[in-house]
């Protein structure tokens, strides 16, 4: 195996969804031999059904001071954005237990300074990635609106706004007549908003990240679309053992979501990951379109202008992986779109249901295995995956190729659940 840092290597990235395809692309252009391996196409996994937004504003968490008030109201409301299989609790509660933990304002604050470091420059990341490529039709560089019922709700988020205006992200309040100015549509619900500047959305996820594979293997990349069963890292190198045959890399990138505690656990790693279940509805050739992006504040979950469809998606359920979609998160998604466009028209409804991977502390893991120099980890992005994943390859790629810098990644360590 090639262990130097000037030289090419053959490197295997594990999981075909925008952190990992980032993370192949970026491997490719510094020159080195990549294999991207996923049992499923690219780009077709919790990547596809994500709301599309781009939010560099993206910096607070879901537990945040309150949540401990507040999360049993959201599950008892039939139009709160939060569900739960209760069977599941059980196996979910050591997990929940650490989550709620990091709600405190103190560590909200530093997860939040973490979380801006990936975040803050996310459209020139996307752009820089995409550029020159078929998938560069997708981003759309526009701003980002909040709705709110009321100023008051607004200012019940004071915290939050607080902590985005430390880090960077600029608002413009908007009352009503200044909504109705903007989206003369808009129903009755929402009396304001705040409007975030230098934000983007992707028209179609899941056609941008395979318009990125394809430029990808069109450049020599390597794609192969099988399951991988097993990583054993050596001194040098590392075999990939996958359904029907085994690879043998210097590196591997492991990418896959949900699914990478299950690899890490071979090699001796816990990821904290959980799988935060997330739905979306398509209205296909729906009338009335939002101008921007919506994110409805009290329902938290958005409505995106996509590529001849509107998507609302978002909310978050606890199930785990195997479970069934549920019917009333996708109802509450529906209801929320006719509240906010009464006079909504379609031609069809698809629904879609995914896992975002989401660790109990709300960050990344980013980095090199202590343990295991030869395999890296790129997983756990939860609700943040489209918006981080090309800051997050190329945060690898700069760490494979050995390129130093001022980064501090100690917040994204590989090894702190261990």
């Amino acid at each position: 195996m090639n262990d130097s840092k000037d030289a090419s290597l053959h490197v295997v990235v594990v999981g075909a969804g925008i952190v990992g395809v980032a993370t192949a692309e970026w491997l490719r252009r510094d020159g080195h031999k990549v294999t991207l391996v996923d049992e499923r196409p690219p780009g077709e996994g919790t990547s596809y059904g994500n709301a599309g937004i781009l939010a560099r504003g993206a910096v607070i968490p879901v537990p945040t001071p309150g949540i401990l008030t507040k999360a049993p109201g959201m599950l008892l409301r039939k139009d709160g954005p939060l569900f739960l299989r209760w069977g599941y609790l059980p196996r979910l509660l050591p997990w929940l237990i650490q989550y709620l933990r990091s709600a405190r304002r103190d560590r909200v604050e530093t997860i939040a300074s973490a979380l801006a470091h990936l975040l803050t420059d996310t459209v020139d990341q996307h752009l820089a990635l995409a550029r020159g490529t078929p998938a560069e039709r997708w981003i759309c560089t526009d701003d980002y609106l909040y709705l709110y019922r009321s100023q008051a709700d607004f200012d019940r988020d004071a915290f939050g706004w607080q902590l985005r205006g430390a880090h960077g992200v600029t608002i413009e309040p908007m009352q009503r007549a200044a909504l109705e100015d903007l989206d003369p549509h808009l129903g009755p619900r929402y009396q304001f908003a705040v409007r975030m500047q230098q934000h983007g959305h992707i028209k179609d996820p899941g056609r941008y990240v395979k318009d990125l594979s394809d430029w990808f293997t069109a450049q020599g990349g390597h794609f192969l679309q099988h399951r991988v069963e097993d990583i054993r890292p050596a001194e040098s190198g590392v075999q990939i053992v996958c359904q029907g045959t085994t690879l043998d890399a210097d590196r591997v990138v492991l990418a896959s979501g949900v699914w990478t505690g299950e690899l890490a656990k071979k090699i001796g790693h816990k990821t904290g990951i959980e799988a935060e279940r997330g739905y979306h509805v398509e209205f296909v050739d729906a009338a009335p379109m939002p101008v921007l992006p919506y994110m409805l504040a009290d329902r938290k979950l958005v409505l995106t202008p996509m590529d001849g469809r509107l998507r609302a998606a978002g909310l978050v359920e606890f199930g785990g992986v195997d479970a069934a979609p549920d019917k009333a998160p996708i109802r509450l998604l529906k209801a929320a779109a006719r509240d906010t466009y009464p006079s909504l028209t379609f031609s069809e409804c698809l629904e879609w249901m995914g896992s975002r991977p989401s660790t109990s502390d709300s960050l990344p893991l980013l980095g090199a295995s202590p343990a295991h120099k030869t395999v890296y980890f790129a997983c756990g992005h939860q609700h943040i995956g489209l918006t981080a994943g090309p800051k997050s390859g190329r945060i690898i790629a700069d760490l494979i190729a050995g390129r130093t810098s001022n980064r501090d990644l100690s917040a994204f360590a590989v090894d702190r659940f261990d």
